[in-house]
């Protein structure tokens, strides 16, 4: 039977497990904390409970508009970030992660410290215990990028959020992509003053561009002081009771002071502490080097998940996951392809994508685009909001949905149709047709898909009905 190591116990490690011991091998699982990885722990599972803070406050705003009287809402931040741990647990709890490793058959040595590799095939855990595989596969994770410049101790990343003693006054966020927008949104949903600073010339700048355009707008108007186009961070001081950030732009120096600065800046995979020079591993970048068919430069190892620096989020984990145990354990020569992966953040208002941005998809060939206001679904003007749009992107020629992209009001749950229809290989004329409950949010795709199949010519249109527009 061949014996296969899986080092890291998130959603990459614990489905690399999973499957390889489905496939027959001898399996052990290797944790140097606790299972569940970076997103149950310190990442997507507690930022979503202060999201959910956070559009209850908005949601507060309203109460006047539906006839109801209550006290604006005081935050108790100690309060909040209680509730984010007592949230965390009971997603363990729901998961039994433990158990269900061990019903399987996988042997779980978790909470003893790291693993790193002393041969080829062998890897000491924690206090010098040693254990030896066929293969492994290596899904350790990854952690937060933090800049080099003085000063820099003094700045927060994510992980740090949760030990805050109290919500600080005022904040400054460094880096502007999704994780960056999550908290500048939050922060600024709970009083404090908030300056967003990128490097790049737009917000969330791998998104759609009318992703970025709307999410700015939206962020201004609550308050958010949006800097794009820094050179950088040259240092940060403590001024008395708060800290003084330095950043370049335009080539001189500019000044802000906030309580607390966060550094939202990338994520490197967990390399240092695995030794991997001793097995033989390379590095690309800040990450691990891994052909189409996710092994590394040593045959015998293969990796999954942050570590390798590719599509790193839960759901592009557990794939590529599935398929690293299949190549480890069977000697299969299945390729991933990250093609279509819904995706979003929970800021206010939510941004979410599928597939294509318009840009690209203009570049790989002809393309229909239909982008749809939130104040012309019935849904929106019931709930109170009508901020947001949706951009449907079509192929000229096919007729095959090529994208999604979504500002506002459930629009992590919107994309999951495009996306499923993309994997389907689903026609506008078939989303055109298709009978969604009303009123719902998703009834915007219904518009933007009927207005595309008027525009293609899919859909019977009177002379009369063109020369006014109609829609």
């Amino acid at each position: 039977m061949l014996n296969l190591i899986v080092i890291g116990g998130g959603p990459a490690g614990v489905t690399a497990a999973l499957r390889a011991r489905e496939l027959g091998a001898n399996v052990t699982l290797v944790e140097r904390g606790n299972l569940g990885g970076a997103c149950t722990n310190d990442g997507c599972v507690p930022t979503r409970v202060l999201a959910k803070a956070a559009r209850l406050v908005r949601e507060a705003e309203q109460f006047a508009d539906y006839g109801l009287s209550a006290p604006a809402p005081e935050l108790d931040f100690p309060r909040l970030l209680a509730r984010t741990q007592s949230i965390i647990y009971q997603v363990h709890e729901k998961k039994q992660l433990l158990a269900n490793l061990e019903a399987a058959g996988v042997t779980v040595h978790a909470g003893q410290g790291g693993a790193r590799f002393l041969d080829p095939h062998t890897i000491a855990v924690g206090e010098g215990r040693r254990l030896q595989a066929d293969r492994f596969i290596l899904c350790a994770g990854g952690r937060a990028r933090r800049l080099d410049f003085p000063g820099e101790e003094l700045a927060l990343t994510h992980s740090d959020v949760w030990a805050l003693k109290r919500l600080p006054a005022s904040v400054i966020v460094v880096g502007a992509a999704a994780t960056g927008c999550q908290l500048a949104s939050i922060f600024a949903a709970f009083g404090s003053r908030v300056n967003l600073l990128e490097a790049a010339p737009r917000i969330v700048p791998a998104e759609d561009g009318m992703v970025s355009a709307a999410l700015a707008d939206a962020f201004r108007r609550r308050g958010i002081d949006i800097i794009t186009g820094i050179g950088g961070i040259e240092r940060l001081d403590r001024q008395g009771d708060h800290l003084r950030l330095v950043y370049g732009a335009g080539g001189e120096s500019h000044i802000l002071d906030a309580e607390a600065v966060v550094l939202s800046t990338g994520w490197l995979g967990n390399l240092d502490p695995l030794h991997l020079d001793a097995a033989g591993v390379e590095r690309e970048r800040n990450y691990v080097r891994v052909d189409s068919r996710l092994r590394t430069t040593a045959p015998h190892i293969f990796a999954a998940g942050d570590i390798t620096g590719r599509t790193m989020l839960v759901q592009s984990a557990s794939y590529e996951a599935r398929i690293a145990a299949e190549n480890a354990v069977r000697d299969a020569t299945l390729t991933y392809r990250h093609h279509i992966v819904p995706h979003g953040g929970f800021t206010d208002p939510e941004y979410a994508s599928v597939g294509l941005t318009e840009e690209v998809a203009h570049g790989a060939g002809a393309v229909v685009a239909a982008t749809v206001s939130y104040a012309d679904v019935d849904r929106a003007i019931i709930d109170g909001h009508t901020e947001g749009r949706c951009k449907l992107l079509v192929h000229r020629n096919t007729q095959r949905l090529l994208g999604v992209h979504v500002v506002g009001e459930q629009a992590v749950e919107i994309v999951q149709i495009v996306a499923a229809g993309m994997a389907s290989g689903m026609t506008v004329d078939q989303l055109a047709d298709l009978e969604i409950a009303y009123p719902t949010y998703a009834a915007i795709l219904g518009l933007a898909a009927r207005r595309i199949a008027r525009e293609l010519g899919l859909v019977s249109v009177a002379p009369q009905w063109r020369a006014l527009g109609g829609g």
